[in-house]
């Protein structure tokens, strides 16, 4: 299951999520009760949930499963 059912997540909680994953490494004790304190509205389980499905996000783009986007290049930006 590649979709967090349990809850959707804003825009703002997830960039708090990112925040609190670089705050909080693997090897904080507490780490997931830390990050759900963080993000605000979400317990400890969702955060850790949320994670696992992000890694397997990057497993799966890592290993060609899931094709890059075709940008087009040579745009007018000015």
């Amino acid at each position: 299951m590649a979709s967090n059912s349990l809850t959707s997540w804003t825009p703002k909680q997830n960039k708090l999520f990112e925040k609190a994953l670089a705050l909080y490494d693997k090897d904080t004790p507490d780490r997931w009760q830390k990050v759900a304190k963080a993000v605000g509205g979400k317990s400890a389980e969702e955060v850790k949930r949320h994670y696992e499905i992000l890694e397997e996000d990057i497993r799966h783009i890592e290993s060609g499963r899931v094709p890059f986007p075709n940008y087009r290049s040579g745009g007018n930006s000015g």
